[in-house]
């Protein structure tokens, strides 16, 4: 019979470093804002700095370090390039300035309009202008749930 393995303090670290991990992005997984995942990153880090048997001064510095250097590198690139949430709605005020792309006849009395994959009701800023399915044209403002539109 084998004698029993000692459990050594480093392999402790290890699980702890990668509890604290797996933890951390389970966690950001409810948060979906790209914070917790850092933390998750950093214990990543001092985990394999763990397993190499540094010393925990040196863990907990490279949990700091590479925490603190995918808040401030990795997560803004994060959020540029996934924006906002699915499903959430543009904000009124980034609509104005837009352009967008002309879905039924907008005239001054009525029309409709797709502003990055949303549907907006439309109206022509002008009595006299007329924009056909397929046009494209720019808001102008938001009155209400309307945006008011000019040809582009």
């Amino acid at each position: 019979m084998r004698p029993a393995r000692r459990v050594s303090i480093r392999d402790v670290a290890v699980v702890l470093w990668i509890l604290a991990a797996v933890g951390l992005a389970v966690a950001e997984l409810f948060t979906t804002s790209f914070f917790l995942i850092m933390f998750a990153l950093g214990a990543v880090a001092a985990a394999a700095a763990a397993a190499l048997d540094a010393p925990v001064t040196v863990q907990a510095l490279l949990f700091v370090i590479v925490s603190l250097l995918a808040t401030l590198g990795l997560r803004p690139a994060l959020r540029r390039h996934f924006g906002r949430d699915a499903g959430e709605p543009t904000p009124v005020a980034e609509i104005a300035g837009s352009e967008a792309v002309v879905l039924e006849r907008v005239d001054d009395r009525s029309g409709m309009i797709k502003i990055d994959g949303e549907y907006w009701q439309a109206r022509a800023i002008e009595s006299d202008q007329v924009m056909e399915p397929g046009e494209r044209v720019h808001v102008v403002e938001i009155k209400g749930n309307t945006a008011m539109v000019w040809r582009v």
